[in-house]
């Protein structure tokens, strides 16, 4: 399927553009998840002093949380994706089973596929979290309730049944294997060769183990750097004196791993995950791809893998090439980098995210079909608009303060400027000053101004309507009666605010100055 969308402009240079037509046009597709099903439960404390019998901390706990881990993480991801996601995987009959089924459900997944096996628990992580001398919590240990014996014969048929029942209404299959004893070799199998049969595209992120022969035949793998190396027994150079004989002998041992790994277990692709180095992208038959990813502020890995195949399922689902669904997920990725713990990334974040980077591709001049989807984007992360219009003739301090209180009534501004001939009407022939491409520029360079757009009707009512910002904002020089449009901005719940001028500066007053002066 092509990465178009007829109403996005064109701009073949920006290389986000086709990820954020992908974006614009996402449908809900759905996705099965298999794998280990986990519940994190984190206790939280006070760790003051040491016991008096053992020479460890002790903990007073104050309080609990409990959160979906494990295979649950790639389903919370998909729902915040904008998936239908079917969960299969085995739980307890137990209170945890109870507590991990209620919330996949509250985040909209289909839980019918959590077989009950009366033989093992819940797997549950207790994890044990002080805080000492007021400073940061940090994790003291964790203890680990699980079994990872093999599933006893009827559950894993009745997995496998599961499966068979709703892989037709799947657009992907997603393994998320920890090696807990639910995805074995006959299940892996089995299920790779169902979906297969039903054309759905299998994506496996695999456990951290030697042999990897139980994925042969799967569609896709998503390891990283350390977990390829132990499968294929071929190693990462040890760093030396020479970086760039370093990065070489990297780059072709990371290679390598890929070929390897696509060869031996008839892949049709593999993302090998390469930490803050983005990923390498290997298709059979092609040259490898490396998809680097953008430098965080904020650096925590956790999570950052169940995202990676949490967006390349939605994006495959969608109909993307591979290299685009390397690149969205990379941005996932990024993006839950940024957040500590394991915290589902909204596809209205992703599309925020390449928003602002075409942004600072493109400056900030849109036409209204390119500023309505971004403006919308915002309007999901609870973001409020400005706008304001003018000519903007001479730009002068008077206009700068402006432009800063508007910014101050919104969390953008956007900015509607005349056109060269829409000032002539209204103001002369001898108007404007400076030209319309002139006057954009002058106005993109300004901190306060998020976006600008041109406009060549005698008043901004048809943007207004189109835009439907939080805030209008005019100078204190009209009454609110004189404000075009007011009304229909408060039509829908917005506000007109009215900004006091600066004393004596207005472009009318520069031109005769300079008149004068003559």
């Amino acid at each position: 399927m092509p990465d178009t969308h007829p109403n996005s402009p064109a701009n073949p240079a920006d290389p986000t553009e086709a990820l954020i037509r992908v974006l614009d046009r996402w449908q809900r597709q759905r996705i099965i998840v298999v794998g280990d099903f986990m519940l994190d439960r984190y206790v939280y404390g006070s760790a003051e002093r040491l016991s008096p019998d053992a020479p460890v901390p002790v903990m007073r706990a104050e309080r609990e949380q409990y959160s979906p881990g494990g295979a649950s993480n790639v389903c919370l991801d998909l729902c915040a994706l904008g998936c239908d996601v079917s969960c299969i995987g085995v739980v307890g009959s137990d209170p945890a089973a109870d507590r991990l089924r209620q919330a996949l459900a509250d985040a909209g997944c289909d839980v019918s596929g959590l077989i009950a096996s009366p033989d093992r628990p819940t797997t549950v992580k207790h994890n044990f979290v002080g805080l000492a001398q007021h400073r940061h919590p940090q994790k003291m240990f964790r203890v680990d309730e699980e079994s990872t014996d093999p599933l006893p014969p009827d559950t894993a048929k009745a997995l496998r049944d599961h499966a068979a029942e709703i892989i037709a209404d799947a657009a992907v299959l997603c393994i998320e294997d920890y090696n807990k004893g639910v995805v074995d070799e006959p299940s892996a199998q089995g299920l790779i060769a169902l979906a297969r049969e039903a054309n759905v595209p299998v994506l496996v992120d695999p456990a951290a183990i030697k042999d990897y022969a139980k994925y042969r035949g799967a569609t896709c793998l998503t390891p990283n750097r350390t977990e390829a190396a132990a499968a294929t027994g071929i190693s990462v150079p040890d760093s030396g004196p020479d970086a760039d004989a370093d990065l070489t002998a990297t780059r072709a041992a990371t290679q390598a791993m890929a070929e390897s790994l696509v060869e031996s277990l008839n892949l049709d692709a593999i993302v090998l995950t390469l930490d803050k180095h983005g990923a390498l992208l290997l298709e059979k038959g092609q040259a490898p791809r490396t998809v680097p990813t953008e430098a965080r502020s904020v650096y925590d890995v956790t999570g950052a893998g169940d995202m990676v195949l949490a967006m390349l399922a939605g994006a495959i689902a969608n109909g993307t090439s591979w290299h685009t669904a390397v690149e969205l997920a990379n941005c996932a990725a990024g993006l839950e980098v940024e957040k500590f713990g394991c915290v589902p990334i909204e596809l209205s974040e992703v599309l925020l995210s390449l928003l602002r980077r075409r942004h600072q591709h493109m400056g900030k001049l849109r036409e209204i079909d390119a500023l309505l989807p971004e403006l919308a984007a915002y309007r999901k992360q609870g973001k409020s608009i400005a706008f304001t219009n003018g000519c903007f003739d001479i730009l002068h301090a008077g206009h700068v303060a402006f432009l800063r209180s508007a910014r101050q009534a919104g969390d953008l501004l956007v900015v509607a400027v005349n056109s060269d001939d829409s000032i002539r009407r209204l103001k002369g022939p001898d108007r404007p000053v400076n030209e319309q491409a002139d006057r954009v520029m002058v106005l993109s360079e300004l901190e306060s101004v998020d976006y600008v757009i041109v406009f060549n009707e005698d008043t901004p009512e048809k943007l207004l309507e189109a835009i439907r910002p939080n805030a209008l904002i005019k100078g204190g020089d009209y009454t609110r009666n004189q404000v075009v449009g007011g009304d229909l901005v408060e039509s829908w719940g917005g506000k007109v605010v009215l900004v006091n001028l600066i004393e004596g500066r207005s472009t009318t007053n520069i031109i005769q100055t300079i008149t004068a002066s003559r």
